[in-house]
């Protein structure tokens, strides 16, 4: 049996090794699948402005070997595409927000302020996890929702204590 994880994927060099992993890939259904779509997009999240030529050729293998997981769920129905579209946002950034810019705490922020609904924050992220975030947040912004893609570059930070609380404890 073919090793099925995404690192052996990465390392397909001819037609004919693509042809046996998609047949073993297929074959195996939802679970080794499962696992490689969760891997394919771990690398999505980590890949650096230098592999964005690699994992562009990676995002195209795999919308050639595997043209519809859908079938093999629901889900997966749109999975390139948001994969896709990930890549694209993720490189604005990548552009956008020079290297030297990139140490430190970021975090992602999705208000609505014409809603009543509570400000999402998501906080301790890296550069490529925020700029991946970005990305995916994208996908489905509702209108006049704000997404916010910011770099923390001061910062406290405390935890409570019962000692200190003026709330009785239960």
């Amino acid at each position: 049996m073919t090793d099925l994880s995404f690192s052996y994927y990465m390392q397909l060099e001819n037609s004919e090794a693509e042809r046996v992993y998609q047949t073993e890939m297929e074959n195996c259904g939802y679970s080794p699948f499962y696992q490689f779509v969760e891997q394919f997009r771990t690398r999505l999240k980590s890949y650096t402005d230098t592999e964005k030529t690699h994992f562009e050729t990676l995002l195209k293998r795999g919308r050639r070997l595997f043209p519809k997981p859908g079938s093999l769920s629901p889900a997966w129905s749109l999975l390139w595409d948001e994969f896709d579209s990930i890549f694209r946002v993720k490189n604005e950034v990548l552009a956008t927000i020079s290297e030297a810019d990139r140490d430190g705490e970021w975090q992602i922020i999705i208000d609505n302020p014409f809603h009543t609904q509570s400000v999402v924050c998501y906080t301790e992220l890296s550069f490529y996890e925020a700029a991946y975030m970005y990305g995916y947040f994208q996908l489905e912004l509702k209108p006049n929702e704000c997404l916010r893609l910011q770099k923390i570059n001061q910062l406290l930070f405390t935890h409570g204590s019962k000692e200190a609380s003026i709330f009785p404890s239960t």
